[in-house]
């Protein structure tokens, strides 16, 4: 099953709006949904090694604009589309615990967040709008993040593409299961953060 996927998703990475649905899903992930766009991301880069810096400044450039709505969806839309979406992840108790001394330590936790552990993105944009963390401090420390986040992985499928291809294929089950694992870990661990 998961070869057919793989196999797929190298299919698809090559198509002419795979850069725009990469855009998309970046988009998204970083404001509502709960996704992986490394799922896109490393078979573009493993199709053709050539397109991994520009693909890592799309996945940067949308993920930043998604996390831009996050952070106004925690300012004007809290109550209707914020509050679902942390209780989604299990964090409304937390919430307003921390929501008090964020703006102290915010811009650590946009860059911690939004880069380096797997607590969701979005749960870090909707708080920083809520605690109305200083806007031009959250759009920095995103744009750091976020270039942690992509820059990295295209910068080692570009130099270590085709032995990083060797490796997917032929652990390709571990590969799955360990991506599965960093998603709903974040999602726990960030109930447990804040």
């Amino acid at each position: 099953m998961l070869q057919g996927l793989y196999d797929w998703t190298l299919k698809m990475s090559q198509h002419r709006n795979a850069e725009r649905s990469l855009a998309a899903m970046c988009f998204a992930e970083s404001s509502f949904l709960p996704a992986m766009p490394e799922v896109m991301l490393l078979p573009m880069i493993l199709a053709d090694r050539t397109r991994a810096w520009r693909l890592a400044f799309v996945c940067t450039l949308w993920s930043v604009l998604g996390g831009i709505l996050g952070y106004f969806i925690g300012v004007f839309l809290f109550e209707s589309v914020g509050e679902p979406l942390l209780a989604f992840y299990r964090m409304t108790g937390s919430f307003e615990r921390i929501a008090e001394d964020y703006n102290d330590l915010g811009w650590l936790m946009v860059l911690i967040g939004g880069g380096i552990t797997p607590v969701p993105y979005k749960v870090i944009t909707i708080l920083s709008g809520v605690t109305r963390l200083d806007f031009a401090v959250f759009v920095g420390m995103s744009v750091v993040a976020r270039s942690i986040r992509f820059y990295i992985p295209c910068a080692l499928l570009y130099y270590f593409g085709p032995q990083a291809k060797v490796f997917l294929e032929k652990r390709m089950s571990l590969v799955f299961w360990s991506s599965l694992a960093l998603i709903v870990g974040g999602t726990l661990l960030a109930g447990y953060i804040l």
